[in-house]
């Protein structure tokens, strides 16, 4: 457990309080204290540096404290870097920052405590954060949404198939009261979507497509559409061992539609929710989609097989193209798309597309707001002859290497209504290394910067 409430019973604990101290501060600080505590932190090597703290003790009835140099990384890294160094105990956080301030450290400090152990049990204890008031339920919520994400990805494949991604969102329905439901194998050609059925259908495990629907009938539909690859082999255009080394989270777009949808929920935002998650597995068969092939999509396009490995776009077509039907307000995708965007971003900045221009920089202004960065990426028209076919009407590859997460959202734009405002993301969804806050693994990126948005669009 990361938290304590100040509802709780802790009378009988003592609570360290936990001080931040700049480093241009420092000096003036000491000259305050009293001579045995000055003389603690000189021999304790204190400068107020970043990550460094110092224990003092209490005196008499007073509880002990904790002084701690601040980041100059931004608010969410303030106690981030504490969590696995303090001494096991409750503490409580003392300053005159603002709630945003405080909820963004307070939430950094969940994050650095999660750890999953799923399949190898830490016994260590964290230490426990007691969270004030007035940002203890919305940094719960955050903390517990982040870490859901973090919690799908980083299971492997053979715990977190089709069906058990499914299982996830009927979960979360079941909490929310939701309506779930799941159409599965053959019946995808019947309801026609037989994209995502060409793309799973070599495998053992039926691809399927999840839904899950939310909220008052009368109210503005928000569509949320999640790629759920559950494992992506590269197809016959098979991947190298290490371009599959990761591949289990390649269904991380779901995972963070289905953790929005629960932030959604969990608010009572007024909309009417649809959540679109397509799951499949991209194996090798003799029935497996092959390059070269033309296959059907919901919409009626017809998609030319340049390269079975850009297998994301193509389940995300027939989904997309359903969202639209339903007229909705807003169309948002999450999809672990591109090797292009890491190469044009890096792994910790997260690319956002849409046919809507003000729309994009609303939610880079929210991530900016909320230490959740994003870049928004322009579709820009003229590449729309690089994913041309002559034999069909469209082709899921382009001619050139060059330009890559822009074509792939330009394939994913024929699907979606021009009069539809949708966004784009191409998530990362993992931590190629520890920072503070952020363990190695499964991550959510772009997750709190969109829930954001949608607070001040809806709430």
């Amino acid at each position: 457990m990361a938290y304590q409430s100040v509802s709780g019973d802790i009378s009988s604990k003592i609570v360290i309080t936990l001080i931040p101290l700049k480093k241009s501060d420092f000096e003036p600080w000491r000259q305050t204290l009293p001579q045995k505590h000055r003389q603690w932190v000189e021999v304790s090597g204190f400068m107020a540096k970043a990550g460094q703290f110092c224990t003092l003790p209490g005196a008499g009835e007073d509880a002990p404290s904790c002084v701690f140099g601040m980041s100059k990384e931004g608010w969410l890294t303030q106690l981030a870097a504490l969590v696995a160094k303090l001494p096991q105990g409750i503490y409580r956080l003392q300053c005159d920052w603002a709630q945003e301030q405080r909820l963004q450290a307070s939430l950094g400090w969940g994050l650095a405590a999660y750890c999953f152990d799923r399949y190898k049990k830490n016994n260590k204890r964290r230490s426990e954060l007691l969270l004030d008031q007035d940002i203890d339920n919305e940094v719960r919520a955050l903390c517990d949404a982040q870490c859901l994400v973090r919690d799908l990805v980083n299971t492997p494949t053979e715990h977190m198939g089709p069906q058990q991604l499914a299982d996830a969102v009927a979960g979360q329905a079941e909490c929310f009261d939701a309506n779930c439901d799941t159409i599965v194998g053959r019946d995808l050609l019947s309801r026609n979507y037989p994209a995502i059925h060409a793309v799973g259908r070599a495998s053992d495990r039926e691809p399927r497509l999840i839904k899950m629907t939310w909220g008052d009938e009368q109210a503005p539909l928000l569509a949320l559409v999640g790629k759920g690859v559950c494992f992506d082999t590269g197809g016959l255009d098979l991947k190298s061992a290490a371009g599959m080394a990761h591949m289990k989270k390649d269904m991380g777009g779901g995972a963070h539609v289905l953790a929005l949808a629960r932030l959604v929920m969990q608010h009572k935002l007024p909309v009417r929710l649809l959540l679109l998650i397509p799951a499949v597995e991209n194996s090798v068969a003799g029935n497996a989609y092959r390059p070269g092939d033309v296959i059907a999509t919901r919409k009626g396009l017809s998609v030319e097989i340049g390269n079975t490995d850009a297998e994301g776009r193509v389940v995300l077509a027939d989904a997309l193209a359903y969202a639209c039907e339903q007229k909705p307000d807003l169309v948002i995708d999450f999809a672990t798309l591109t090797g292009a965007a890491r190469v044009a971003m890096g792994t910790e900045l997260t690319p956002l597309f849409s046919n809507q221009i003000d729309l994009a920089r609303a939610i880079q202004d929210a991530g900016i707001e909320v230490e959740d960065p994003m870049w928004t990426m322009p579709l820009y028209q003229p590449y729309r002859k690089l994913i041309e076919s002559p034999i069909a009407d469209l082709n899921n590859t382009s001619k050139s290497s060059f330009g890559g997460c822009i074509t792939a959202a330009l394939f994913l734009e024929h699907f979606v209504e021009a009069e539809i405002p949708w966004v784009h993301i191409d998530t990362f969804a993992w931590n190629q290394a520890d920072r503070p806050g952020r363990p190695q693994g499964g991550e959510a990126l772009g997750l709190r910067a969109v829930f954001r948005y949608l607070q001040s669009r809806y709430g």
